[in-house]
């Protein structure tokens, strides 16, 4: 059974090419012999630059023929050759073959002829500089969170809703902050909420609470609720 290239990138069939992209970056500098000792580092950089050799073989944002073949026929029909007769689109017979050149990858996504220039000496040995970004580029450090109140409508709440808020805050060398939203809820001219139960204060007159009566209620839903009070109310 040939290689599930989805499956070395770690991302679904479905995955757009912005998705293969960034599984590639995360990835590849996750892998790298360089940066990573482990024994098995090496052979998996290498699969990792193949599978996107592969899948981000597009033009104009549709798959060619590399991928379309690959989606169809898996890394045996890829490598095997596909003849044209079979309706793929620029199938060819003789087959595909990766390079080989995993570092020739990484520098064609990355740019440079070098990225980790930065972090060796002329002799190859390692910079004791710690590897914390591409190109000589400072640690790119996260912004503290971002708290926004949200104030929604008790209704709001029952049935769910959507709300879009726009926030503009990110520095030229900072990851995005993390936001997070805190639900407020707005007065409710009805009900007084406490947990998961809702509170209806009806007002009545002595006369009705020492002979009894009954309490229409609107619930949240639209429902008229008739609720029969039959003992003196203290």
């Amino acid at each position: 059974m040939g290689r599930d290239y989805y499956a070395i990138l770690e991302i679904n069939r479905n995955a757009t090419d912005a998705d293969i992209k960034k599984a590639y970056r995360r990835l590849a500098l996750k892998h790298h012999p360089r940066s990573n000792s482990h024994a098995s580092a090496a052979e998996r950089f290498t699969f990792l630059a193949e599978a996107f050799d592969v899948l981000s073989d597009r033009k104009f944002t549709k798959p060619t023929r590399k991928k379309a073949t690959y989606d169809k026929f898996g890394e045996e029909g890829l490598k095997g050759g596909i003849p044209s007769e079979l309706g793929v689109n620029g199938a060819w017979s003789s087959g595909y073959v990766y390079h080989g050149n995993a570092d020739e990858t990484f520098r064609q996504f990355f740019g440079g002829d070098n990225p980790f220039a930065d972090f060796f000496t002329s002799d190859g040995n390692e910079d004791n500089t710690d590897f914390k970004s591409l190109r000589g580029q400072k640690e790119k450090l996260q912004d503290p969170p971002i708290e926004r109140d949200l104030h929604l409508a008790l209704e709001d709440l029952y049935y769910g809703c959507t709300k879009k808020i726009k926030i503009s805050r990110r520095g030229p060398n900072n990851i995005p902050a993390d936001i997070v939203f805190v639900i407020r809820q707005k007065h409710h001219p009805r009900f007084v909420r406490q947990n998961d139960d809702l509170y209806y204060t009806a007002h009545i007159s002595l006369e009705k609470a020492l002979t009894g009566f009954s309490v229409e209620v609107e619930t949240l839903d639209g429902r008229l609720l008739n609720i029969p009070i039959n003992d003196i109310v203290q």
